[in-house]
């Protein structure tokens, strides 16, 4: 077990990644837990002169409806059981541990108002590796009320975790009302927890795309001017700029000049141009989300220097939809900016090899094959990638009018990490055969270090036989190669 992560509001989706997917333990520090105890204290005050929505209130169109004293203890626990419904599969085990660790997180910034026993609760939960059942559909972007209150009811101990087992934590079977339940499913935890899995693994593919097109450039003979640091200063994208910088220092040394060849085709010479916005709409996801994550967003917030309780609307998650949106839309285009290399390498004019890398008899199809998995895997990522941000509802009686659908951006966003993957695989496969095929492995550290772990995974013979096995190790790959692109963007 690695050193523990102590939750203080500073949260990362690298962290949120290994924790959600690894054995590291997590601690609330010392002052996210004055925190969370003061804003409860100002929470028991102010219910006593004024109406505070879901404590003393109903919610949605019920706000108006008033819930005395003593029946605020039931009112939770019902408000939990009636709002844990959600339909659909059950969320990916990551995914479940990932929301907890985000809504532990936010509580500990001190906002909610929630009993500080709750943060010791979901910290063991998380530490015990426990996992709620959480289906996934349910969320609309203005907080994840099915998934939140499903786990709040394992974490009192009336609805068994996903490997069956009931309470055994700790601190479990909480006395209802020391859950607060609205303060704890106020929020968008596991939209949250699931985008920064997908930021993380989308952070990863894209340093993995320059490592892939890097030994795609070399198979192709390259030309290495278009990535020049003039060029991309004369129109200074940040994204851009960094993207070219960063291949340069993989392919240097390595170009060479091809007798003939004016200028590249766009999968090499527009690469810096199309990656560049994949690049920031990533650094832009991981800022909303570091917000997001490290932030008291519930409604209402407990004030604690006001000694108050704020009604508001940070429960929308506007900013994480469209930056979710962005961020497909960006990779989709880098994916099929892959296909059109993963054209050029089963192009003779461009390698100087047989057609589709073929070898044995006339007419053998070789890599033929790739190209089709690679556009069916587009087709996919194209469908996944259409905006979530579009739609609206209009709910609780007309009481909530807008929805902002992060939920199902955050979706979305996962559902194209695999399509993704296949994509570069498929080029990956295909690289590693002309190279193979030129006797020329590359000579740079970064490239090298990649060819040779992928060759190493890859079948090395070229007679026409089945693909799907090259095309699976290739995208299990794919994680490790981005480490041999050196720094990080823009740092």
């Amino acid at each position: 077990m690695t050193d523990s992560v102590v939750l203080d509001g500073g949260l990362t989706c690298e962290q949120v990644h290994t924790i959600a997917h690894g054995d590291v333990p997590v601690v609330v520090g010392p002052a996210a837990m004055a925190r969370a105890t003061a804003a409860h204290e100002v929470a028991e005050e102010v219910v006593l002169r004024r109406p505070v929505y879901g404590r003393t209130t109903g919610v949605g169109s019920n706000r108006t409806v008033q819930v005395g004293t003593a029946e605020a203890a039931d009112h939770g626990l019902r408000l939990l059981r009636s709002h844990a419904g959600g339909a659909g599969p059950l969320v990916a085990p990551a995914v479940a541990r990932a929301m907890m660790l985000v809504r532990l997180n936010q509580l500990a910034v001190g906002g909610s108002g929630v009993h500080p026993s709750v943060l010791h609760a979901l910290a063991a939960a998380v530490n015990r590796g426990r996992v709620p059942r959480v289906h996934q559909v349910g969320a609309i972007g203005t907080a994840d009320l099915t998934a939140l209150a499903s786990a709040a009811l394992s974490l009192l101990g009336e609805r068994p975790w996903a490997d069956g087992s009931v309470g055994h934590l700790p601190v479990s079977h909480l006395p209802p009302h020391r859950l607060d339940a609205l303060a704890f499913v106020s929020s968008n935890a596991a939209t949250i927890g699931e985008a920064a899995l997908a930021c993380f693994e989308k952070t990863e593919l894209l340093d993995a795309t320059l490592v892939v097109a890097g030994l795609s450039f070399l198979a192709l003979d390259g030309l290495a001017e278009a990535f020049a640091a003039a060029v991309h200063d004369a129109r200074p994208h940040p994204g851009q700029r960094d993207t070219a910088l960063r291949l340069r220092t993989l392919v240097g040394g390595e170009a060479g000049f091809t007798p003939g060849r004016v200028q590249d085709p766009f999968g090499l010479r527009a690469l810096p141009q199309v990656h560049g916005p994949a690049v920031e709409a990533a650094l832009h996801l991981a800022e909303v989300l570091r917000i997001e994550m490290n932030s008291a967003s519930e409604n209402p917030l407990i004030d604690v220097a006001s000694r108050d309780v704020l009604h508001n609307g940070n429960f929308h998650t506007a900013y994480l939809t469209y930056a979710l949106d962005t961020a497909r839309a960006t990779l989709f285009s880098t994916a099929g900016l892959s296909t059109a290399r993963l054209g050029a390498l089963v192009e003779p004019t461009f390698t100087g090899l047989r057609p589709f890398l073929a070898d044995g008899p006339a007419g053998s199809s070789g890599v033929m094959i790739l190209e089709y998995v690679a556009h069916s895997a587009l087709a996919d990522l194209r469908h996944t990638a259409a905006p979530a941000g579009l739609g609206n509802a209009v709910l609780s009686r007309g009481a909530e009018e807008h929805a902002s659908f992060s939920a199902q951006s955050a979706h979305r966003t996962s559902e194209v990490l695999p399509s993704n993957r296949t994509v570069l695989a498929c080029e990956l496969v295909a690289a590693v055969r002309a190279l193979r095929q030129r006797s020329d492995a590359p000579r740079g550290e970064g490239l090298s270090a990649a060819f040779s772990a992928a060759a190493a995974v890859l079948d090395d013979s070229a007679a026409d036989r089945p693909l799907d096995l090259d095309i699976e190790a290739a995208s299990e790959l794919l994680p490790s190669l981005a480490v041999h692109v050196r720094g990080s963007a823009l740092s």
